[in-house]
């Protein structure tokens, strides 16, 4: 394997983004961009690395009922459909890195104005249950997810923490499931356009750096942790992923 330093590279960022309940495909690919690896192949080891990091999270956050799955049933139900259909399209290199990049840029400034929400707000909005709007978000997050090749959490909790959803612990357990089904649906459907030779050592590797990575960040979001200043951390690292993605694509 070329470029030894990657497993460093996905270890940090799984340990990073698992703290706060992501699985890091974003980074991912921003990081494999800047080595220009096979495009093709880019997707499917940001998605096969997502699966990596957030089952070991997932698992953790269900043994530790921080799962409401009546509230994640509709977001999941509409996004993985679409995010098969996401991952089905037909998109140009340039294209798809651009959509990379400017995608990379909201979602970090969404992750930097998301604040922590008091529980006791959370638990009276808790019972406030908006199936079409939990719908439409899943949707839109399920295809533009797979589309891009990542599991959309970094979409999704910002969001759902500026619309008071959950409490803090509960929404990064609903992100790790949503990161979870969304990157299974993505890989399903880039199954119909693998490329005929892909590196199975390169992405072995990547998904050992990652569990280990995962592990220790899955740990540190079940401890009491500060959300914020990781989830503002996680949003300075991909807008500055976000403007090298752009600044090599866009010249």
């Amino acid at each position: 394997m070329q470029h030894w330093e990657l497993l460093l590279f996905f270890f940090a960022i799984a340990f990073i983004y698992a703290s706060v309940g992501f699985g890091g495909g974003s980074s991912y690919l921003a990081i494999l961009a800047l080595y220009a690896l096979p495009f093709k192949e880019l997707r499917l080891i940001a998605l096969l690395c997502n699966i990596v990091v957030v089952t070991g999270g997932t698992i953790l956050f269900v043994q530790n009922n921080h799962v409401n799955w009546r509230k994640i049933l509709p977001l999941v139900l509409a996004s993985v459909p679409m995010a098969f259909v996401g991952a089905t399209l037909r998109i140009e290199q340039r294209t798809f890195f651009i959509l990379l990049g400017c995608s990379l840029l909201v979602a970090a400034v969404l992750l930097w104005t998301s604040k922590k929400n008091r529980d006791i707000n959370a638990v009276v909005l808790a019972n406030r249950k908006s199936y079409i709007k939990d719908s439409v978000l899943g949707g839109g997050i399920g295809f533009l997810s797979g589309m891009l090749g990542i599991g959309g959490g970094i979409f999704l909790s910002p969001l759902l923490n500026l619309m008071m959803w959950d409490n803090s612990r509960k929404i990064a357990a609903t992100a790790s499931v949503f990161i979870l089904v969304n990157s299974l649906s993505g890989i399903a459907g880039q199954l119909l356009q693998l490329p005929p030779e892909i590196n199975y050592t390169r992405i072995l590797l990547l998904c050992v750096a990652v569990f280990a990575g995962g592990q220790l960040g899955s740990r540190m979001a079940i401890m009491k942790f500060n959300p914020l200043m990781i989830r503002r951390m996680t949003a300075a690292l991909i807008f500055v992923a976000g403007i090298e993605v752009l600044y090599k694509h866009l010249g």
